[in-house]
């Protein structure tokens, strides 16, 4: 398939439904609220990552989010970053997944996560004994619980700058609403950078929040809202990539009546007015766009060229 930028519709709800299906209810085991339009991101990227199985994939600003755990479900090997230190990764992920930290500073080992939930100011008693304890019980319980096939590693690095990994050591690059959290003026260097750690050939699946026709500020998430005028320029996609751009407002319209999305919002969004959608009121200010590009191959003299069909 082409390179190509396509605001997600709703439809995929439908059309992949399967998928749908397996997120939620791996978000739901897993513990892991999904954002609003989380189903339609994840659903997209997996049906365009194809068969996981086997390839070293990088996971561009992760958190703790669940295509990185669903991915290693199926066999991938996913080096997962993000510039938030998940060093004390919560014990349900490591007795469920091989985790391990590209550097010794990016993970704990198990047994450390006693003491630092002991230790823990910032809860109670209470929750930092609770915590101690289950760090405690895992480090008997990991070494005999069965382990999903892949394996993730934990890298605690901006994604403008990633110097632990090598040119072209990755088959595929995926991004869950991540990118449009960086500086608008970086966005570029941050694409780039993920290009460059992509083999030739291999391709970058990338969600992103569309806005209509200018770049702006979505304060109570923190990210910006881009243009297809910006996302060419930073994805580097030229004019005559496919775009769905010209059907925004009756895409948009269609988002704002969707009653599943509308229906299932995650409690953290009833919490707070610092998300995507404050207070939980439904009322969609932006939509989800997914970017796909594959990065050209070189040739002897180091021009790039599409691969021989």
């Amino acid at each position: 398939m082409d390179d190509h930028i396509e605001i997600l519709s709703v439809d995929l709800l439908e059309h992949q439904a399967d998928l749908v299906r397996t997120f939620r209810e791996k978000a739901q085991i897993l513990g892991i609220q999904l954002g609003w339009h989380y189903v339609l991101d994840l659903s997209w990227v997996a049906y365009e990552l194809g068969e996981p199985r086997g390839k070293r994939i990088l996971d561009a600003g992760a958190g703790t989010g669940v295509l990185q755990w669903w991915l290693a479900d199926q066999g991938a090997e996913i080096v997962s970053v993000d510039r938030a230190n998940r060093a004390d990764l919560s014990c349900r992920f490591r007795l469920r997944y091989r985790v391990e930290g590209l550097r010794s500073s990016d993970l704990l080992p198990t047994w450390k996560l006693v003491s630092t939930r002991l230790t823990d100011r910032s809860k109670s008693l209470r929750v930092r004994i609770a915590g101690a304890t289950r760090a405690a019980l895992t480090i008997f319980l990991e070494p005999i619980t069965p382990k999903a096939p892949g394996r993730v590693s934990i890298y605690h690095q901006d994604l403008k700058y990633m110097p632990d990994l090598l040119d072209e050591g990755f088959d595929a690059v995926v991004s869950i609403s991540a990118l449009e959290h960086n500086q608008l003026g970086e966005l570029g260097v941050v694409v780039d950078e993920q290009l460059r750690v992509l083999k030739s050939g291999g391709v970058l699946l990338a969600t992103l929040a569309a806005s209509s026709d200018r770049d702006w500020f979505h304060e109570p998430s923190k990210g910006w809202c881009l243009s297809e005028e910006s996302l060419r320029e930073a994805f580097r996609l030229p004019e005559c990539v496919w775009s769905n751009f010209s059907e925004f407002d009756a895409l948009f319209t269609r988002l704002r009546n969707c009653t599943d999305l509308s229906q299932n919002l995650a409690p953290m969004f009833y919490q707070s007015g610092n998300n995507g959608m404050p207070w939980g009121v439904w009322d969609p200010k932006y939509q989800p766009v997914g970017i796909r590009k594959i990065k050209p191959f070189k040739d002897e003299k180091g021009l790039e060229g599409k691969q021989d069909e």
